[in-house]
Parts: structure tokens; sequence; C-alpha cells
């Protein structure tokens, strides 16, 4: 791939003196566009370039359209950069719905490879007129132009566009609407069609109100697996460069775009991530709404996204050696996937016993060598033997050798508090190095969760877990959470740990509520424009199970889910609020992972000392509700002082 240097731009205020200190006026060039034109006076296709005339000519009564249904444009190479300070625009007669959701691009590629929306018309123009529209942009375009929606034939009666000569700067672009502008243009234009090829191209995204921007070269492809059939399609990117897109924590070059199609609230899964950061599980994708563009075309309002694999501030796991494998090599780490598409992949198995299929995310497809694969296949038939052995309850040698039930237990909780039908059709779990455990998560893919599957509608008139009700399950995932059911330390745990988060107001209707509001104030301006290019809001698709006729009505579909949900999760765990002393030994827990060990429960005078197992004391500190602290490997003795709990001793090993 061709490097483009990735440039980012960040500014405060931003002043505009130099636009208004030159004279704007009408300017001229060389028309471009599509050559295969629409005439009208014949109602054939002519390739006769006086057609394009029509779109500059000044007669509002020709019309320039294209013969190719979408795709078509019409602009101008004005012979060098231009600041563009006003855009006017007039409809074909009787046909002034087809500029909607229009785009206006300047570029300085002739293939406008590189190009970036100067304005997209949100309201449809008025006939037999011009509407003029101002252009707050200080970058200078040599080629601009007019493309027309999906299925318009880029109809347009006139077009003028104003401006001064001058490359201008960085420091003001168009942001669509209050949400982040994703732009992708493909090297010439090609649709993104087919899910597993990778067309080049360029990326740009533009946010805090027009005053940043990252560009980069990019490869990008279809993704997903039902959410591709979807008219709206999901997209991967992979950047050249590691980059933070919109401040999120990692620093990476895989991007997705979540097409959230049949989710009309277009936030599902960033309600569910909300959830999952309250519950402490260690990694959860991180993700934003954004507009996108695809070569000029206006594609709705998608999530950005990570994309889940073993990176830094992603699945945080040791990468083994690819080329030399050697026994320490195998033990980890690895990120897989209990996944019904994994017979689609290229490395995956089905495991012995329960045939699960699994798909080995980590090591990478190009990656990983044939002793890793039978190991993690080997390995995750141990935990399935484990499990459905007489003696699974064992504590050393039982299936808590190979489960770690406290992100399982937290990733069960987030896909039964949203009622996702989903949770157990794609589930990702890790393994660290040197370590026997398989840990859950993170959580992925809330599209028909918070009430939007019809085969489990309404969920919560059902007295069964939605894992169980629901046959939206990989093969054989069922039994393995039936089974650990089946154990009643682990349904006490699973007990204590929901109503830990409960009484700390980490699970809490009115927070989610107020989450809920909070996510639909800052996507309404953008949904309008989604479901004006997918006008699917009057119909059911996807999994949808009633149709609620507007934006607001969706929202409070979910937000009546929430509240219902919780009293259901609190009656089927027989939750009770907390009052007056607790008894310490179900109400502080300990557990570690990644060298940390963590405490819960604690009261607010409680006090913590640390020692190894040479006797010294290496920590001694005052700890209110949650502790957390880092410890190098080995054996460690926990007392817990508390006055109002009592005082309990722990033994911990940190690997």
């Amino acid at each position: 791939m061709t490097k483009l240097i990735t440039s980012i731009f960040l500014l405060g205020l931003i002043f505009t003196p130099a636009i208004s200190q030159n004279t704007s006026t009408k300017l001229t060039g060389t028309i471009i566009g599509t050559t295969n034109y629409y005439d009208y006076s014949n109602n054939t296709c002519s390739t006769s370039a006086s057609l394009s005339n029509y779109a500059f000519d000044g007669n509002l009564t020709n019309s320039f359209a294209t013969c190719d249904v979408s795709g078509g444009w019409v602009g101008y190479d004005l012979g060098e950069p231009t600041i563009i300070t006003k855009i006017s625009y007039c409809p074909r007669t009787g046909q002034a719905a087809r500029m909607l959701l229009g785009v206006f691009e300047g570029a300085n590629k002739p293939d406008f490879g590189d190009a970036i929306p100067l304005f997209m018309i949100q309201i449809t123009p008025t006939q037999g007129i011009l509407t003029p529209q101002t252009i707050n942009c200080s970058k200078g375009f040599r080629y601009i132009r007019y493309i027309g929606p999906t299925t318009a034939k880029c109809n347009v009666a006139e077009i003028e566009f104003y401006g001064y000569k001058g490359i201008g700067d960085n420091s003001l672009f168009q942001q669509i609407t209050n949400l982040p502008t994703v732009i992708i243009h493909t090297k010439n234009a090609q649709d993104i069609v087919i899910k597993d090829l990778y067309l080049k191209g360029i990326v740009s995204v533009i946010s805090d109100n027009g005053t940043k921007i990252i560009t980069d070269s990019l490869d990008v492809k279809g993704r997903g697996n039902a959410s591709w059939e979807f008219p709206k399609k999901p997209y991967r990117m992979k950047l050249y460069n590691k980059v933070s897109l919109l401040g999120l924590p990692a620093k990476e070059k895989s991007w997705t775009l979540i097409n959230n199609y049949g989710d009309k609230t277009l936030m599902r899964n960033l309600l569910a991530f909300d959830l999952s950061k309250k519950l402490d599980i260690l990694y959860t994708p991180a993700g934003k709404p954004v507009d996108v563009f695809l070569n000029g075309e206006y594609k709705g309002t998608y999530q950005l996204c990570d994309q889940v694999e073993v990176a830094t501030g992603r699945v945080e796991v040791d990468k083994m050696a690819i080329t030399t494998v050697t026994l320490p090599d195998l033990t980890g780490g690895y990120l897989l996937e209990m996944d019904a598409y994994a017979n689609e992949e290229i490395s995956w198995f089905s495991s012995a016993m329960k045939q699960v299929p699994v798909t080995i995310k980590y090591p990478k497809d190009d990656e990983i060598v044939s002793a890793q694969s039978a190991y993690i296949k080997s390995h995750f038939e141990k935990m399935e033997t484990a499990l459905f052995a007489s003696n699974y309850l064992d504590q050393t040698n039982g299936y808590k050798k190979y489960i770690d039930i406290e992100t399982f237990i937290r990733h069960f909780l987030v896909g039964e508090i949203t009622g996702n039908t989903d949770t157990y059709w794609s589930t990702y779990m890790y393994k660290k190095k040197n370590d026997d455990k398989f840990y859950f998560g993170p959580v992925w893919d809330f599209d028909i969760a918070f009430e939007n599957d019809y085969r489990t509608f309404p969920i919560n008139n059902n007295v069964n877990w939605i894992y169980a009700s629901s046959g939206s399950a990989a093969n054989g995932v069922k039994d393995i959470v039936n089974r650990l059911f089946t154990d009643p330390i682990f349904m006490s745990r699973l007990k204590t740990i929901y109503a830990s988060y409960r009484n700390g107001g980490k699970i809490n209707a009115n927070d989610m509520l107020q989450v809920t509001d909070d996510y639909a104030a800052q996507i309404d301006q953008s949904q309008k424009l989604n479901f004006t290019r997918w006008d699917i809001m009057n119909t059911k698709v996807h999994m949808n199970p009633q149709v609620y006729g507007s934006y607001s009505a969706e929202v409070t579909n979910v937000k009546n889910y929430i509240k219902n949900r919780i009293t259901w999760m609190d009656n089927k765990l027989s939750y009770t609020p907390s009052t007056g002393i607790k008894n310490l030994e179900s109400t502080i827990y300990l557990w570690n992972d990644r060298n940390v060990m963590h405490i819960e429960g604690l009261s607010d005078n409680a006090t913590i000392q640390i020692i190894d197992m040479a006797g010294r004391k290496i920590f001694s500190e005052k700890a209110t509700i949650r502790f957390e602290k880092a410890l190098n490997q080995g054996v460690y003795v926990i007392h817990i002082a508390d006055k109002v709990y009592g005082n309990k001793v722990f033994r911990s090993i940190i690997q």
C-alpha cells in the first residue's frame, strides 16, 4: 500500500478571519463527472458532453441526470485549490425529493479519493429556485462535485459554487451532525460488495465540531455474519498507522463500523458496553456513534468500535512467538470464540465431547502453527471433560481448574440483564500464559438485546433465564451453562456478585435509564438522517418483535424493558437491599486477575495487611468498599480488619 502521512489536527477555538478577508466570486472550471448522461428530450442514454452543461447553464428548466441509478456526479476542475464559501442548488422540476441526502464534496485528487464532504442536503429543496448554503471549511480544493444519493440518478437542474483561490488550512471542516463524521473512499470508488475482500482506500475522521481531522490510508472490507446480509452493510477498517480514533483507549490499526440495522435505537451495543464496564469486566470494547460516508454516499448512523483482538488496550494476553514454538509458548495467550459460525472460519475446531464449535481468533490465521492449534483444542477438551466428570465439583481437579467463575458470572449477568439472546451464539473467552483457566469476555453483539427479538418477546414474562429460553446458542454451549448451574457454590456466587453490584449502585435501573436518555439525545440529529436513508421505522426488520413507529417510541421500549428487567433479576436471584450489620463471610470476597488482587464488599472503615510467605509485611493501609493491589507472583496472607464486619484472613495465590 502506498503510505500516506497521517495528519492529526487538534485545535481549540477556531477563528476564520482569512475567509472573510477574501472576495468570494462565482466559480467556473472544466466540467467533470459521470459521462453516461440521461437525455430527457429523447428519453435515452447519451454520451454527449453537452448534456453535462445543464448543471451549470443558468437555466433552471434544463436538468442534468445520469443513466446510472446510483453514484452519478457532476462538478468542476477549478485548476487550482479554492476555498468554497457558498453552494447554491436547484432540483429538477418535480423531482426535489431526489436531492435529499445529496452530497457536495471537495478533493485535491482527480479521482476524489481524498474527498471531504462540504455539505449534505438534509431538507428537501424548494422547486424552481436556487437554495443557497454557506460553507464553513478552511481547506482549499481543486476538484468539487455534487454526487446524488442512491437511486436518484443525480437529478439536478442547477448548481453554483462560490469561493476564492487558496490552499487554506486544516483548522475547520464540515461535520455533518453533532456526531463525528467518518469518510471512506475506495480506489476507483469500488463498492464493498464482498465480505472477505479488502479494498484499498483513504479514510478521514472529522470530530470536535470540525476542528480535528485524522486522515490515513486503509484497507476496508465487509464484516459480520447475519449483519452482512442487511442492505446497510457493516465494515472493518485496517489503517496504515496505529491511531486512537476519537480518543478511544486503544492505539491500533483495526477498527469496526457496526451497522445496527435491526436496532432502531442505534445504541443497544453501547448500552451493554456501559453495563459491562460497571461490572468490572476487565476489557469492554470501546465505541462511539458516528455518521458514515462511502464513496460520496451517506450510509447512515454507525458505531465506530474496537476490533476484538489481542492488543494493548483490548484483550491483553501474552503474544506468542510466530516462527518458533516451544513448550512455554504453547500455553498462551489465546483468544477463542465459541461461535455458531465457526465452520465458516479458517482456524477453528469442534470439541470432542459436546461438539462445541470454537474459532481461534488469536493466534491469527496467518500466524498460528499446528502445534498451537492442537494444544488449545486439547486444553478446551480438558475443560469440557472436567466439567462433565463425576467429580466436577472437586475444588482442585474439577471444572474450577479450567473455568474462571468470576469472569463467567459477570459475562453472564451482562447477557441476562440486557436480555441478549445471542450471548451464547457467540461467546469470547481467553487463556493466559501458564494459566489453565479460561476467562470469559469481552461481551459483544447486542443488536437484538433489550427486547428486540420476537422469539423471546416479551422477555420479562418468561420465568426462565434468557439463555435457556432462547434457541440462539452455538452447539453444546447451553450444556456448559446448564452444568455450571448444578453447582451450589456457583449459584451462591452468582447471587453474591449480583447483590454486591446492586448494593453498590452499579446495577441500577435509574442509572441505566439516564444513560439511555443521554445516548438518545446524542444520536437524535443523526438518527433522523439515518431513517431518511433507511426507511424502515415502520417495518419489521431482522428480529424486531413489534413496530413502534418512531425513534422516541423505540427508545421508550428499551427503557420500559430495563425497568422491568431489574425487578425480574431481583426476584430471580432473591435479592433484597442490604441493611444494618453484615456478616463478613458473606459480604467480602477476594479474587485475582493479571497479577492484581481485588477485594470487594468492605465497609468504609477497613484496614488491609498483606504478608508474603517469608512473613514480611509488604502492605498495610486503610481501604474502603473496593480495593485493588498489583502484586508479584507468589503466595500471600491477607489480613482484613473491619470494624463493622469483623476480622478475616485470606490466603491468595498470585499467578
